[in-house]
């Protein structure tokens, strides 16, 4: 073989290794978005069980504020239903009026001396506001992974391997308006 064969056959294994590690980087990125889904999806699913818990604590102490507690429920449902239709931004919304939800029962709960003291509800309460800090914190490692897989889909050369191979983008969890604005604790009063 003469030197133009072998620098051509070079340059050909040089292209066929940088595709492979192309592919390869595009792999991780994608399992990296579903093993960040995963870690909320545990989390989501643990929040889930404790909620019912909470509500029926609550009820003994708050028989006046029904409608704050159907809330709460309404939202884990909405949560539920997302979360199993796979539909991250209804996800993200219905988490949205869960956290708020979840914030005004606690709000709420202060006017009920009896309820702050039971040790089930402290328990549930603490309980709730570490997953509810961990989702926090799990929802932003996910969102990283959707930004580092939708930007690498879209740059080139990786583009072209994205569109070959059907590499798609997901969807950001993101935070509803409600949620980024401030509590109206004179609402939850009704002050």
């Amino acid at each position: 073989m003469d030197i133009a064969g072998f620098i051509f056959w070079g340059l050909v294994a040089v292209f066929v290794v940088y595709i492979v590690l192309i592919y390869n980087n595009l792999v991780t990125l994608k399992h990296n978005v579903s093993k960040a889904w995963a870690n909320i999806d545990v989390l989501l699913k643990q929040r889930h069980d404790e909620l019912p818990k909470l509500v029926e604590t609550c009820k003994q102490y708050m028989q006046f504020e029904q409608e704050t507690l159907e809330k709460v429920m309404q939202a884990r449902s909405a949560v539920a239903a997302a979360q199993q239709q796979g539909d991250i931004p209804a996800l993200g919304q219905a988490e949205g009026a869960l956290r708020l939800g979840i914030g005004g029962l606690f709000a709420v709960a202060e006017a009920y001396p009896d309820l702050k003291a039971d040790k089930t509800f402290q328990h549930l309460q603490a309980r709730i506001t570490g997953l509810e800090n961990a989702i926090a914190d799990r929802r932003e490692f996910y969102n990283e992974s959707v930004n580092n897989n939708n930007v690498r889909i879209e740059q080139f050369p990786d583009v072209i391997i994205a569109g070959m191979f059907n590499f798609k983008d997901h969807s950001l969890l993101e935070f509803t308006e409600e949620e980024k604005t401030d509590v109206n604790i004179g609402q939850l009063f009704n002050i």
